[in-house]
């Protein structure tokens, strides 16, 4: 039986998000940070802190072969749920398949509005008053999952997407915190 009170960190790169949800962890434990680039700097600042690692560079691996290894790294380490933080990969249906409803993800946008990339740069040229974050359960469709939390952040006359990114970053490490607490408290 898999405990949702031990939660995995996925990343790609530097780690904000991962460790904001380190630092304000409640409720839950920081079993494992894992990343698909093991050259990662959250990768680095998670094992200076002692905190449990794994890594495995996915370039040139196939997608499912992938999965399946982290999927081991998982359960070798008790965690019962998954949040991604920066983890720019799309995780196989295998994947979903296995941990469905165990997979949270913070996005910088106001779902369902703006899945993918680019986020910022859309809102502005879309002349949206707000943008923001929202965290969702991973689904096999991107970005599309119910959304269990969503914080605006107004767009300022001469935003950048630089500019916005910065405040709905900020925005984000107040939000997936407490989302994460209330998720796994369920």
């Amino acid at each position: 039986m898999r405990d949702p009170r031990r939660v995995a960190i996925l990343i790609s790169g530097r780690g904000s998000n991962m460790r904001a949800l380190v630092e304000q962890a409640d409720g839950y434990e920081v079993a494992l940070i894992a990343s698909n680039k093991p050259q990662a700097a959250g990768i680095e600042w998670a094992c200076a802190r002692s905190i449990p690692s794994w890594a495995l560079d996915s370039k040139g691996v196939d997608k499912e072969a992938f999965d399946r290894k982290l999927s081991d790294a998982l359960d070798s380490h008790g965690v019962g749920t998954i949040a991604l933080a920066g983890f720019m990969r799309i995780l196989s249906p295998w994947f979903v398949n296995e941990w469905h409803g165990h997979i949270l993800n913070i996005h910088p946008s106001l779902l369902p509005k703006y899945r993918g990339l680019d986020t910022h740069a859309r809102a502005i040229e879309a002349a949206d008053s707000v943008g923001g974050c929202s965290v969702h359960v991973v689904t096999e469709e991107l970005d599309a999952g119910e959304v269990l939390g969503q914080v605006e952040v107004p767009i300022e006359p001469n935003d950048t997407p630089e500019t916005l990114e910065q405040r709905v970053l900020a925005a984000e490490h107040r939000l997936y915190p407490k989302v994460l607490k209330e998720f796994v408290a369920r």
